[in-house]
């Protein structure tokens, strides 16, 4: 896993997380395009453990909900006293994000809006839920990625960290297939085909061998249009 010590280089984008697993994010991480984003020093990724920040000597960062009901909450202190520390580690003011089931659903528009920032710190929830002051007072955005129940955030953080690396300048190795993605334009990616041409039956479409870059480009367009219509028509309201 990849500890970075403070040192922003110009031009790198720099992601913080705080989470109560920084463990989880190794493998993830490590390997594919964030991995290689890191290594050509296109994006930082810091991990803090907001536990640090807990309260006694047990390091306490939930308590039981006023009002009653199951389950525990996360308390503001621990993650006011990280969240604090955190943004002095660079001297980019950052966006701060909660990843919370309440949240706004994550989509490809956020995520090519988010990757334009220089610095985000993401917070990565556990147990019931944050302390509802948490948001309000670090006027954190909160996002979800989608209408489920996680175990905690950081699959989230993850999903979103790999979503927005891909977009950064040089992470793929070419640029166009960030434009050619599912949900870039609103539609869903047109059909793919390689070699063999012909296998057990199934054959590439014959405009895909034409050569005929006009004819091919209209051919994706009115595929990605057919292919929105049929497996996700509520993208085209």
């Amino acid at each position: 896993m990849r500890y970075v010590v403070c040192g922003l280089l110009k031009g790198i984008m720099r992601i913080d997380v705080m989470t109560l697993f920084p463990e989880m994010f190794a493998g993830p991480m490590g390997h594919s395009i964030p991995a290689r984003a890191q290594d050509k020093g296109l994006v930082e990724i810091v991990y803090t453990n907001f536990r640090d920040f807990g309260q006694g000597s047990y390091k306490k960062v939930d308590d039981t909900p006023y009002g009653g009901g199951a389950g525990m909450v996360i308390k503001p202190e621990p993650i006011f006293a990280c969240c604090e520390h955190v943004e002095k580690l660079s001297p980019i003011s950052p966006r701060t994000i909660i990843l919370t089931p309440q949240g706004k659903k994550l989509d490809q528009q956020t995520v090519a809006r988010l990757s334009g920032e220089k610095r985000l710190i993401l917070i990565c929830g556990r147990y019931e839920g944050f302390d509802e002051r948490i948001g309000q007072g670090l006027d954190a955005e909160q996002i979800s990625i989608g209408d489920y129940i996680l175990s905690g955030g950081e699959l989230g953080a993850m999903v979103l960290i790999d979503a927005m690396v891909r977009l950064l300048d040089g992470a793929l190795g070419d640029e166009d297939s960030a434009r050619d993605d599912s949900f870039s334009d609103g539609l869903l990616e047109y059909p793919q085909y390689t070699r063999p041409e012909d296998f057990r039956g199934m054959k590439v479409p014959e405009v895909l061998l034409s050569g005929d870059h006009e004819k091919i480009a209209k051919w994706r367009k009115e595929q990605a249009l057919e292919r929105t219509k049929r497996l996700r028509p509520d993208l085209l309201e």
